[in-house]
């Protein structure tokens, strides 16, 4: 081969690497174009999410609040957890804001997700064992006692005191988080799914579901009323995302006598509830039992070793469970000690339109206080006592 067929060999050779570089350089400039935007948006989001975290923590600093947020938030644990993520994608930010906009919150913190209790356990294993009166995060194994050997009946034979009786548990997905990272269409996921579970209770638990978008205000009026049903009226909740795409996703389902009700998206991702007229605490866990046991082979629910089920608030972790009766004791609820004999049995005293309501005509809501530490079957036998202790008190007052 000459010279001149060389060089031009070479030419032709040249030619076609520079074409190569420069088809590799346009290639890799418009991947990069293509994904600029994506960048720049997340970019955009972590500093937005970063300077709603700083404006939150300043409101908190500032403000006189006695909630456990402020007290178990310190600098130290704010620089050490402002940067971290769950897998959920939730932030401390998710978490706090609602304490923060309410300084008269008493727990103040909401988990944004079930992973949220491993990357922020600094400061919620602080808030935990503070609410839950224990000297660390730990919580036995399920355990609801044999349904048909409970020792558990009738509180008020008599029916002069008791208006109803009332169990109920919280209970999440372990493959969704909590209100602050949820989605409308996560929403409309987890309904179905969970609609799908509860279509399949047989025996006095079969009913039906009523979405709240398909009901009209009267008949939501008339159901929350009659306390079957949840409204969008917590500023608490409201301030924590959870009434976010309201009411997308949400409903009730209820068995055919309206003794069984199961929430789907209000607070937590399910509330199942068990419910009657009268004092027969005995039949009413032993309902709630079975829809326990029946739902849980129907769907995997969020929980940890040490923590029990995984719920939205802290306060409800462990057994999620609240065993509560409507009771008239207009003569206790006068006397100055009243909250201090709730107190020594364990016992919540609320009013009967729930949390930060107050009593109508005598008319008091009694719950167990303690949910964690403790079995299912310990935590409605302490109502069960402390409640026979409300009533002596009330009939000899």
């Amino acid at each position: 081969m000459g010279y001149k067929s060389l060089a031009l060999l070479s030419a032709v050779h040249c030619r076609t690497f520079l074409q190569l570089v420069k088809s590799i350089c346009s290639y890799r400039l418009s991947r990069y174009n293509h994904f600029l935007p994506y960048t720049a948006a997340f970019f955009c989001s972590q500093s937005k999410n970063m300077s709603d975290l700083k404006e939150l923590w300043e409101t908190l600093k500032k403000a006189d609040s006695k909630s456990l947020l402020k007290k178990h938030l310190t600098p130290a644990r704010y620089e050490k957890l402002k940067n971290k993520k769950t897998k959920f994608g939730g932030t401390l930010a998710d978490c706090i804001r609602s304490g923060c906009k309410n300084p008269d919150s008493g727990v103040g913190i909401y988990a944004s997700d079930p992973d949220a209790y491993t990357v922020f356990a600094e400061v919620l294993d602080a808030v935990i064992m503070d609410y839950h009166k224990i000297d660390k995060v730990s919580h036995p194994v399920p355990d609801f006692g044999d349904v048909n050997n409970l020792n558990i009946g009738d509180l008020d034979p008599s029916g002069n005191l008791i208006v109803s009786t009332r169990v109920r548990v919280g209970r999440s997905h372990d493959s969704f988080g909590f209100p602050p990272v949820l989605k409308k269409e996560d929403r409309v996921k987890m309904e179905q799914v969970s609609v799908e579970a509860l279509k399949s209770l047989d025996g006095e638990l079969a009913g039906s579901y009523y979405p709240l978008s398909n009901m009209t205000p009267e008949v939501q009026k008339q159901l929350t009323d009659d306390h079957f049903l949840f409204n969008d009226s917590d500023r608490f909740l409201k301030a924590a995302s959870g009434y976010d795409d309201w009411p997308v996703g949400r409903g009730i389902y209820f068995s055919a006598n309206k003794t069984f009700l199961c929430w789907v998206n209000e607070e937590d991702h399910l509330r199942l509830i068990s419910m009657q007229k009268g004092g027969n605490l005995g039949e009413v866990y032993k309902r709630l039992v079975n829809a326990i046991h029946q739902m849980e082979k129907k769907l995997k629910f969020a929980k940890k070793d040490n923590m029990g089920y995984l719920t939205f608030c802290p306060s409800n972790l462990g057994t999620t469970m609240r065993a509560s009766v409507h009771i008239k004791i207009p003569k206790l609820s006068q006397r100055p000690d009243f909250k201090s004999i709730c107190d020594k049995y364990n016992l919540q005293a609320r009013g009967i339109h729930g949390e930060h309501t107050e009593s109508v005509g005598g008319v008091y809501d009694i719950s167990n206080k303690r949910r964690m530490g403790l079995t299912e079957y310990e935590a409605v036998t302490e109502m069960m006592r402390g409640v026979n202790e409300i009533i002596r008190e009330e009939t000899s007052s």
